[in-house]
């Protein structure tokens, strides 16, 4: 073996100066940190799986999971298709305009109603044009076919409260968009969470709003294919074994 050659030095123009060596101070002396027991404190790190977590934040993730494991129906599936965020947004604008008056405001106009009666004034009163919302009044407006768009929260619970009403308003061609969340339904009729809304008419100058969203309906809903089934998502580790058995057989049969 020949023996190996030996690199020439750094000629000492080319070498760095050494850094200056910093002073210590001789009062203190350095010790290193011991994270044994009864030693130093750890590091501060990222404790999120250990945290014994609420059982309703538990529930709702193990419900997350079972969903997207088992094999959901097309019934329930359909509710996993909801609104992108600007079609929703443009949703919950046109129903804010819609609101019905609240408590305060209901109290306000009784009080002028009842002073200009003890005046002697007629009070004239016109229906106003606000969103429906009840699950039971909804049903009701839809068989009758005077609702014009119907809103339906995607997280209600029990499911069973609303499964039906798409497959109602498909049968009554009223048209029907599902949005995330039943609170923001809520907010819009000054309740904690809504079912549904529904629209049954709208002013002139939100009329073209309005037949935008009914399109939106129709191609995503109304004259969309029919909803398949859902789920049967295995996890990472249940998708990574069925990979492995799927490439040893594939290599067992070009062996043969």
């Amino acid at each position: 073996m020949a023996p190996k050659k030996k690199v020439a030095a750094v000629p000492a123009a080319v070498r760095k100066p050494a850094a200056a060596a910093k002073p210590t101070n001789p009062l203190y002396e350095k010790r290193t940190k011991s994270f044994g027991i009864g030693g130093d404190l750890p590091p501060k790190r990222d404790m999120h799986r250990f945290v014994r977590w609420p059982k309703y934040v538990r529930i709702q993730r193990q419900r997350r999971v079972l969903k997207m494991r088992l094999k959901v129906p097309p019934a329930l599936n359909r509710f996993t298709k909801t609104l992108d965020k600007s079609s929703a947004e443009t949703v919950f604008k046109l129903l804010m305009k819609y609101r019905p008056e609240d408590k305060a405001a209901k109290k306000e106009r009784l009080l002028k109603e009842a002073e200009a009666r003890a005046a002697g004034n007629e009070v004239e009163k016109k229906k106003p044009v606000v969103v429906k919302f009840g699950i039971n009044h909804v049903t009701t407006l839809v068989e009758q076919g005077k609702a014009q768009l119907v809103v339906i929260a995607h997280d209600v619970d029990p499911i069973e409260m609303v499964i039906w009403l798409p497959a109602l308003c498909k049968k009554m061609g009223v048209p029907y968009v599902i949005v995330k969340g039943k609170a923001r339904l809520g907010t819009v009729v000054h309740q904690k969470n809504a079912t549904c809304l529904a629209l049954t008419s709208v002013k002139s100058e939100d009329e073209r709003e309005l037949a935008k969203i009914v399109d939106t309906s129709k191609s995503m809903y109304l004259d969309a294919p029919r909803v398949s089934w859902g789920g049967g998502i295995m996890g990472p580790k249940s998708q990574a074994a069925t990979k492995k058995k799927e490439k040893a057989l594939a290599k067992e049969l070009v062996g043969r």
